[in-house]
């Protein structure tokens, strides 16, 4: 079995923190997650943006993740936003009815 493997590249700007996510968001890469943006978090910009599109698989303590994220970011007076969601993803996130607790900007072309 292959160990999960997830990236994180960090990208500061003057308003907003652009973290592109590459691979799966697990059980055994969430902490690796919540640590990257717990440091983000000790200087938070107004806007944290996770760029998704690399994201192959996100179980249920990754989902979970995701929602504690946001709900600290939003104490900290910082918006965490979900960018590039993966169809996949989407769908999870209508099932277990998270999509709502999270800010979603998948900016699509229209058409």
């Amino acid at each position: 079995m292959d160990r999960a493997e997830l990236s994180i590249t960090l990208h500061r700007t003057g308003d907003e923190a652009v973290l592109r996510l590459a691979g799966e968001i697990d059980m055994l890469t969430a902490a690796q997650l919540s640590t990257v943006v717990n440091e983000v978090l000790a200087d938070p910009p107004p806007r944290i943006v996770l760029d998704l599109g690399g994201v192959t698989f996100c179980d249920s303590q990754g989902l979970g993740t995701l929602v504690v994220l946001s709900r600290k970011a939003s104490h900290a007076q910082s918006l965490l936003m979900l960018t590039h969601v993966g169809d996949f993803l989407i769908r999870v996130l209508d099932i277990t009815g998270l999509r709502s607790a999270l800010m979603i900007r998948n900016d699509q072309p229209a058409g």
